[in-house]
């Protein structure tokens, strides 16, 4: 496959995704494609039918998901694979299941990337990169990267500390 055609299969990718259409996502995949995602509870999902499911949790407790380019794509000069770019904002709107976290009803917007490799003229490996801390703090609504110097930092630090005193004297 040539960059023009993983280019023609990106595009489906990404417009199945806007338009919430999973039939024509998961036939832009192989069969046995795999997909590693920080977000995922159980990384990586195996197969369409996985695939499928994880979507299907995202637009349930995202139903306003965005999924934005942005470009330029990169694409290896053999078509093989490409690596993208991209914006997320989504609002936590029902019950991401699994692992079945509550709605906060609160947005978020991040960015992180995506590896993509093909087989023939399917996504056979998809990679998502991204931080995921971000993400979290701004739908919980709290910091979870204690600042150094406050109480939390503190506290947080000396759990460490008795965690690894630990993990020392088991190892």
């Amino acid at each position: 496959m040539d960059s023009a055609e993983a280019e023609r299969v990106v595009t489906r990718l990404v417009a199945s995704w806007d338009a919430r259409d999973l039939d024509a996502l998961v036939d832009c995949l192989s069969d046995d494609v795999e997909w590693y995602d920080p977000a995922m509870p159980d990384p990586p999902a195996r197969g369409r039918t996985a695939v499928r499911a994880f979507a299907q949790a995202v637009i349930r407790a995202f139903p306003d998901f965005k999924y934005e380019i942005l470009p330029p794509i990169c694409y290896a000069a053999d078509g093989s694979r490409c690596a993208i770019k991209w914006r997320i904002s989504a609002s936590h709107l029902a019950s991401l299941d699994p692992p079945g976290y509550a709605p906060t009803g609160r947005r978020a917007e991040f960015e992180g990337v995506d590896l993509l490799e093909f087989e023939g003229e399917r996504v056979r490996r998809i990679l998502t990169a991204f931080d995921p801390l971000p993400a979290a703090e701004q739908l919980l609504g709290l910091r979870l990267r204690p600042m150094p110097g406050t109480w939390r930092g503190f506290v947080t630090v000396h759990v460490q500390r008795l965690a690894a005193w630990l993990a020392r004297k088991k190892g």
